[in-house]
């Protein structure tokens, strides 16, 4: 058994999955927009976390026992970070193929299902209706979500990427005002910056870092 000190990240944690062009075609439930709105980039809200907190209490209450774990993730999830002013929530469950134990539960609360990405961690994505929360269903243990929550906590603690993070996020809403929906991918640089800092440190030091280790 692996000491804390000799721990390793798993390959499939530490490498960035990412669909192709097909797959990105064919995950829209209802087809892609006709349109995107263009990135808008707003100064931190000391309103998120509650809001986050009312949208939690729905969620749980709308699944109860399934969840295995629920998160506050994202930029609006980090102190001082300028955000889209979207929540998003990460959802973990059992079992993410079988939508028919979540989504009918999801749709009740005021969830719409639109995106179905099998390939990806057993992702679907749920926006709320009338906007600003996006709920991330992953299966339970995939990489992903444990991602999304050493990004939330390394920018929690260390400043200098979280203005790092800040300054593009603010330039690409700018330089894709005429194709918003590449923002997303032009970010990937400066988030794969701030992961190898990210993965420097020995996992054991990350606050989010299962006790028991992670194994996928």
């Amino acid at each position: 058994m692996r000491t804390q000190h000799e721990e390793k990240y798993p390959e499939e944690l530490v490498r960035r999955q990412l669909g192709d062009e097909d797959q990105q075609d064919i995950r829209w439930v209802d087809g892609p927009p006709a349109a995107f709105d263009p990135i808008v980039i707003v100064e931190p809200d000391p309103a998120w976390p509650a809001e986050y907190e009312r949208e939690r209490t729905k969620i749980a209450d709308a699944l109860g026992d399934l969840i295995v774990r629920i998160e506050h993730v994202g930029s609006t999830s980090v102190p001082g970070l300028p955000a889209k002013p979207i929540i998003d929530i990460d959802v973990q469950v059992p079992d993410s193929s079988k939508e028919a134990a979540y989504l009918p539960a999801l749709n009740a609360a005021g969830y719409r299902h639109v995106l179905r990405e099998p390939w990806w961690n057993g992702h679907r994505m749920l926006v709320r209706t009338g906007g600003g929360v996006n709920v991330h269903v992953f299966q339970a243990g995939t990489p992903e979500p444990l991602r999304h929550l050493l990004f939330r906590d390394w920018l929690r603690s260390h400043p200098d990427d979280r203005d790092l993070y800040a300054a593009a996020k603010r330039r690409l809403a700018v330089e894709t005002v005429d194709d918003p929906d590449s923002y997303n991918l032009d970010k990937n640089a400066v988030i794969d910056d701030i992961y190898s800092r990210i993965f420097s440190v020995p996992p054991h030091e990350h606050p989010s870092w299962p006790a028991a280790g992670f194994t996928v």
